[in-house]
């Protein structure tokens, strides 16, 4: 087929033409949520100042949150926190633990079998303290060599066995992108997402990080819409990983993300405090500032 410069042009403006009926312009163009969305304020343990966990939590429970995000000792140590909570409102949001120095991902068989069965043991941990889901990072900076194509077929491969068992022990595994200085693998929320749906089980889900996204991503609203029904839990920091409120980082366009998609579980402290301030201060002040930022979303 013969192409000159009338053709083209023509050709071009009908394309373009097309493009711009096909394709949304506004947020306002796009679906209603499913839900209302709610701002449930959580914090993990070591960012509260206390002597002791029921000391910590209390302090929570005074601020007003509705969650704690606990560590990854809970193997072992459920009775401990079930005591400790039932002193309070608090629930568990979600539970820190890590990614096993990356053997989920090892070329080593017996490695990722052991493996598996070690995040087992940690999501019934999870399910019998009646958590949000176990955080996992596929592999830290420089925990593995293979490829971020391997790494996603390994996922996609071996995560619908464990999000059965998940779903069983009633936990769910949270994939959490990183930032480039972290891992080279798994960075963005759309990533997350996209292995979520191969991977197509209420198992295994996602969450984000403020401060990873404020690196990595364009949009914290578009993270977010990009995540949807798959996100189940949130961290927040300040772009300096402090305490949100303590450096200009705004949580506006990313709580109108959360309105968008309508999210319904936590937002958990993941930071420092800037120094030589007192926590017991600084922690409120932080609770009162995102209450505010969730007004104006």
């Amino acid at each position: 087929m013969q192409c000159n410069r009338r053709t083209f042009v023509t050709g071009s403006a009908a394309v373009a033409a097309g493009l711009a009926v096909a394709r949304p312009t506004r947020a306002a163009d796009l679906p209603a949520p499913a839900g209302k969305a709610v701002l449930k304020l959580a914090s993990q343990v070591g960012v509260v100042p206390g002597d002791s966990l029921d000391e910590k939590l209390a302090k929570l429970q005074e601020w007003g949150c509705d969650g704690v995000e606990l560590p990854g000792d809970i193997v072992g140590n459920e009775k401990k926190y079930q005591d400790a909570l039932a002193k309070t409102d608090l629930k568990v949001s979600a539970i820190c633990w890590g990614s096993l120095g990356g053997a989920l991902v090892s070329a080593d068989a017996q490695r990722r079998k052991e493996g598996v069965e070690t995040l087992k043991r940690v999501l019934a941990a999870a399910g019998e303290l009646q958590s949000t889901g176990v955080i996992f990072v596929p592999a830290f900076i420089p925990e593995t060599d293979r490829t971020n194509q391997e790494i996603r077929q390994l996922l996609v491969d071996t995560f619908p066995e464990i999000g059965e068992y998940a779903v069983s022990v009633r936990s769910r595994v949270l994939f959490e992108p990183l930032n480039r200085s972290e891992a080279f693998f798994l960075r963005q929320l759309a990533d997350a997402a996209s292995i979520c749906r191969d991977i197509n089980s209420p198992g295994v889900q996602m969450m984000g990080d403020f401060y990873h996204m404020y690196i990595e991503e364009t949009s914290d609203l578009g993270a977010f819409i990009s995540a949807g029904s798959y996100l189940h839990h949130v961290h927040l920091a300040s772009r300096a990983r402090n305490l949100p409120g303590q450096d200009e980082r705004s949580f506006v366009d990313g709580f109108r993300g959360l309105k968008f998609i309508g999210y319904q579980d936590y937002c958990s402290f993941e930071c420092g405090c800037l120094p030589n301030l007192d926590r017991n201060v600084e922690i409120p002040k932080s609770l009162k500032f995102l209450r505010d930022q969730w007004a104006q979303a």
